[in-house]
């Protein structure tokens, strides 16, 4: 019996970062950066030096990227060859796991490199009267239906830093007045939020949107040192709304297979009458 070396993960990833960033440099047609196709050509799509020129980094360093040598590699650097190599949000968080262990990080509350597909916005068009959302990884509400916006904020009004969910929660103050029962549910959903965001307390974003957030808002300073740490639930949503008067929203988490990190919240009416609103409320 032959005993086969065991690889780490490490290597094995480095080993995965190789054939990525190959199969995606061949793919690049040289004449979309300028330059030329000559008959004595042996490479599909760019060089390597042609790469490395493109993305501002040495031709040396980054043959031994694509060799899948252990060596050091910043954020700035791979945005920089993910730009020129055209990657698209998956491929772009495909080659961060891949060359760092961890997702690209981001400002949580002032950029957004979702892509929501057509097909998305129309499974949260399709709920109607229903007010439905998609939230991506670190509570940002990436998009919405019609219904969400009368019933909860007008999102698309919003700037990018206010459409975080726990940053609305605690800053707006609209939130306060029409959510029956504020106090719960934000310290429901800082639970919530603690235990999802886990994996990104190392990083400098969290860091930063925690900070910003308990130098602004005394709640959410006071509770978060409390370290409460809650499941998703699916707790009845009580609202005032100033139009329609007393909603109760039953929310439902669902998961979209083309991107599993979303989550889709739609909230349904529990009574006849929150039907009859939520017609009027999306007549207007």
């Amino acid at each position: 019996m032959i005993n086969t070396p065991t690889r780490n993960p490490e290597e094995i990833r480095r080993n995965e970062l190789s054939k990525f960033l190959r199969s995606r440099r061949e793919r690049i047609n040289p004449e979309s950066f300028g330059f030329p196709i000559s008959s004595r050509r042996r490479t599909s799509g760019l060089k390597r030096e042609e790469l490395a020129q493109l993305a501002g980094v040495s031709v040396s360093w980054y043959t031994w990227l694509e060799q899948g040598r252990p060596i050091q590699v910043s954020e700035q650097v791979l945005n920089s060859i993910a730009r020129v190599l055209q990657l698209d949000w998956a491929e772009r968080k495909h080659l961060f796991v891949l060359a760092k262990d961890y997702y690209p990080t981001q400002e949580l509350a002032t950029e957004n490199t979702c892509f929501i597909s057509s097909s998305l916005q129309q499974v949260l068009d399709a709920f109607g009267i229903c007010p439905a959302y998609i939230m991506d990884q670190r509570w940002n509400i990436v998009a919405w239906n019609k219904s969400a916006c009368k019933v909860f904020a007008d999102f698309s009004s919003l700037s990018p830093r206010d459409k975080n969910l726990i940053w609305l929660l605690f800053i707006d103050p609209s939130q306060k007045e029409i959510l029956m029962e504020w106090e719960k549910e934000a310290k429901r959903c800082l639970a919530m939020f603690r235990i999802s965001s886990d994996q990104y307390i190392a990083e400098p974003w969290f860091t930063k949107f925690v900070n910003s957030l308990k130098n602004i808002s005394p709640h959410f300073r006071k509770w978060w040192d409390l370290y409460d740490i809650q499941v998703p639930q699916g707790k009845c949503k009580k609202i005032n709304h100033p139009v329609v008067g007393p909603l109760a929203l039953q929310p439902t988490t669902l998961l979209s297979a083309e991107s599993p990190e979303l989550r889709i919240m739609v909230y349904t009416p529990l009574l006849d009458e929150d039907t009859n609103k939520l017609t009027k409320l999306n007549s207007v």
